[in-house]
């Protein structure tokens, strides 16, 4: 287990070099003597890693006054921890956030609406949602693209008219099931918290009978 100290002055002494000369030059930086060390090997459970940039080139760690600091971009990767810089604010964010990012801001799909007649669900208006009412037994979906910057993901999903026996998200680069139920009309708003640890892009799918709605509020959905 990386101790949480040495990961963080890692992560800011590393981060920084892999990211934009425009964004170092404007940063309060102060130089150092420091050293490449290309001969330390890192283990991740139980398994050699190489950490590399987002290009594919070799990253080495660095020796500097008795401390060795790691590239958090890829060692964020190997140990499923998300990894975000905001360049405004000059800060690292490592696994969840402080508030929630809406699912808004990154959705993907043709049944997004914004009448208020198709947007209110129990008595409130939900202001911009998924909501599929087409009809017949039909498959129902939708794409997000979190790229890599959230651990978690908290989506509300109701079910109307008809329960839904199949609801699903999925890392879509791979396929694999992140969370798969059902969802009943009693229900009513459900939510959903599902560990992302960094994913690119997700597939949020679910089976629909004829008579049956998918209602998917956007703006209370969000990552983490």
């Amino acid at each position: 287990m990386l101790k949480k100290k040495w990961m963080v002055s890692g992560a800011v002494a590393i981060f920084l070099l892999s990211s934009s000369l425009g964004v170092l030059a404007g940063a309060n930086l102060q130089p150092i003597k420091a050293y490449l060390d290309s001969s330390m090997k890192i283990v991740v459970n139980g398994k050699p890693f190489q950490p590399q940039s987002a290009q594919g080139a070799v990253l080495a760690p660095i020796s500097y006054n008795g401390n060795t600091y790691l590239p958090v971009s890829a060692i964020s990767k190997a140990v499923g921890v998300a990894v975000e810089y905001q360049q405004q604010s000059h800060t690292i964010f490592l696994g969840e956030k402080i508030a929630g990012v809406p699912i808004a801001d990154s959705f993907s799909g043709h049944l997004r609406t914004k009448d208020p007649q198709l947007t209110t669900y129990n008595g409130k208006d939900y202001k911009d949602v998924f909501f599929n009412n087409a009809s017949g037994n039909r498959g129902s979906g939708f794409m997000l693209y979190p790229k890599g910057k959230y651990q978690k993901l908290y989506i509300q999903v109701a079910a109307v008219g008809k329960d839904i026996e199949t609801f699903f998200v999925q890392d879509s680069d791979t396929d694999v099931k992140l969370k798969m139920d059902s969802i009943t009309v009693e229900d009513g708003l459900k939510t959903f918290e599902i560990d992302i640890n960094g994913l690119e892009s997700l597939y949020v799918g679910a089976q629909l009978k004829d008579g049956g709605s998918l209602f998917v509020p956007l703006t209370t959905s969000y990552y983490k």
